[in-house]
């Protein structure tokens, strides 16, 4: 017997069509995600092609509003810097202009904010005491948030 539970799929076009539209309408969803979605569910190429098509023309499936609430909810909710949120919009294969103009969205003094405010949360809770040890854990912690060195830099000096 197959240890493995291997779930077998078989739709028909408009059936993973409705499925793939009430999946992109519980969230948001890259065109990748949702032809990754399709290929799982073993549709044919061209079948995938034509579903992403139907799925754009409806509006079900949209890149640039997908690329503007990744970007908010992952500075917002996850407080992720513009680093980090543009490679997982690259992973997601959004088109670079789109990412771009997607980041833009950020207004700067939030931005700013959003570094400060995570510093010095860090800062309460950071047990090393050595100054210069202390400062590079910090600046780390941020870089790994997705925040730009020198942004982190210039508010550390202050």
């Amino acid at each position: 017997m197959n240890s493995e539970k291997e779930k077998k799929y078989n739709y028909d076009k408009k059936t993973a069509l409705h499925k793939a539209a009430n999946w992109c309408a519980y969230q948001e969803r890259s065109q990748q995600e949702v032809r990754d979605k399709l290929y799982e569910w073993q549709m044919k190429t061209a079948e995938v092609e034509e579903i992403i098509s139907s799925l754009i023309a409806e509006n079900f499936l949209n890149e640039e509003r997908f690329a503007f609430a990744y970007v908010s909810g992952k500075f917002k909710i996850k407080k992720w810097g513009k680093i980090k949120i543009k490679q997982g919009l690259k992973l997601k294969r959004v088109p670079e202009q789109m990412i771009k103009k997607a980041l833009n969205s950020i207004a700067d003094d939030d931005y700013l904010e959003t570094i400060q405010q995570l510093l010095e949360k860090k800062q309460r809770t950071e047990k090393e005491s050595h100054p210069v040890k202390r400062q590079f854990k910090l600046l780390t912690y941020l870089h790994s948030k997705g925040f730009e060195k020198d942004l982190v830099m210039g508010i550390l000096k202050k």
